[in-house]
């Protein structure tokens, strides 16, 4: 078991392919604020529906993403959805009025829903059985990696040339994501008999209560992605912004070589309830930062915690579920998680409007913060009373 190899040509392929993608994602989330407001000349307050456009169809299409998975089958999905992704992506160039922004986000969203949905099926299906946190682990660093050079290469397009350039950059990535997504060699599946699809059959009920548990993390953390370059701009140090995820990238994948291989061996629980704390108090650190010290310290905190608190989740969500039923689990998952997204988007950027960033945060910082009594009633509690029957019949 402990010579099962992790790091395959298929495992570095589809690795790569979502780190593209998240690339592209990333980079549009820190710089689309920006383009909203001083090249489409809408208020602050709208901001956040050009996440929330995106997310809703990300939404709406995971369940789908599920069942097609599972009964079309994840290559043609697959590839599909990247075809879908780069034509969107190559589309930017062309918007000049806020309306037909949101179109194209929510046209985005549905690729990026399927896509995210079909790499993270397949990855839980090329990594080792018994590496699987390991694996997942790895895998979302390429997430991680993404949400480091997007914004870091976002801003920096976004300062020295145009938008036209930067979204052409995007198109670019796009590009080199479906490559890649063209490279993987998919396990052979045995594919669920075509039906007509019922409400019951569009979530994974064993992976819900991981998956809303999860939704309250990303709910947290849309203040982060989604106004994070505002903020900094708002406290005169712009330029820094880029460097917040580059601290919290260091500290992550500093972090990962440990925290999936602790999963494997100790399970969940040691992960994710340090991970929360970490998380909350890296959110009060930055809603009282006034110089870029603090600023950046807070990055390392939430690099920390919310990088040890996703993959976690995700290979959850993923354990529970049976091995025909884990393309519905990991979209029941994203679905979710996308769900809390879209909603902080919207909300925080409604409260920072009417209030201020210090106190968006602060809301923030308390709704991560009871995600440790709801873990601990949705999921904690039930695998240990699991461990007690167990204990008690042997």
């Amino acid at each position: 078991m402990k010579n099962e190899r992790l790091w395959t040509k298929d495992f570095l392929s589809v690795s790569l392919s979502g780190f593209f993608v998240f690339l592209v994602f990333y980079t549009l989330m820190a710089t689309l604020p920006i383009f909203v407001i001083d090249n489409l000349g809408q208020e602050d307050s709208k901001v956040g529906l050009v996440v929330t456009s995106f997310l809703i169809a990300s939404v709406a299409i995971r369940p789908f993403a599920g069942i097609w998975l599972d009964t079309i089958g994840r290559r043609k999905i697959l590839i599909i959805s990247l075809v879908f992704f780069t034509l969107t992506t190559f589309l930017y160039p062309f918007i000049n009025n806020f309306a037909l922004l949101l179109l194209l986000r929510f046209a985005q969203g549905i690729a990026f829903g399927l896509g995210t949905t079909a790499t993270g099926t397949i990855v839980a299906e090329i990594v080792p059985i018994s590496r699987r946190g390991e694996g997942m682990s790895y895998y979302s660093s390429s997430m991680i990696l993404a949400m480091v050079f997007g914004p870091y290469l976002g801003i920096n397009l976004m300062n020295h040339f145009t938008f036209h350039i930067l979204f052409f950059v995007c198109g670019f990535f796009a590009i080199i994501s479906l490559i890649f997504g063209l490279f993987i060699a998919i396990p052979k599946q045995t594919l669920k008999a075509k039906t007509r699809i019922k409400p019951s059959q569009l979530i994974e009920r064993s992976a819900l209560p991981i998956s809303i548990t999860s939704a309250i993390i990303s709910f947290g953390y849309s203040g982060i992605i989604s106004f994070i370059t505002l903020y900094a701009k708002k406290l005169g140090f712009v330029d820094v912004a880029s460097f917040f995820f580059i601290v919290y990238a260091v500290f992550i994948l500093g972090s990962r070589p440990f925290t999936g291989k602790l999963f494997d061996r100790k399970g969940a629980n040691i992960i994710v309830y340090p991970g929360i704390i970490l998380f909350t108090i890296g959110l009060v650190v930055l809603s009282f930062s006034t110089v870029p010290t603090i600023f950046l310290f807070s990055a390392a905190l939430i690099g920390l915690g919310y990088g040890s608190i996703v993959p976690s989740f995700q290979t959850l969500a993923i354990n529970t579920a049976a091995p025909a039923k884990k393309g519905m689990a990991t979209a029941t998952f994203f679905m979710f998680f996308d769900v809390g997204m879209g909603i902080g988007s919207y909300v925080l950027g409604v409260v920072s409007a009417k209030t201020s960033f210090h106190i968006m945060y602060v809301i923030t910082a308390i709704a991560v913060l009871s995600t440790t009594v709801i873990y601990y009633l949705l999921h904690d509690r039930k695998q240990r009373k699991a461990i007690d029957l167990e204990n008690a019949a042997a």
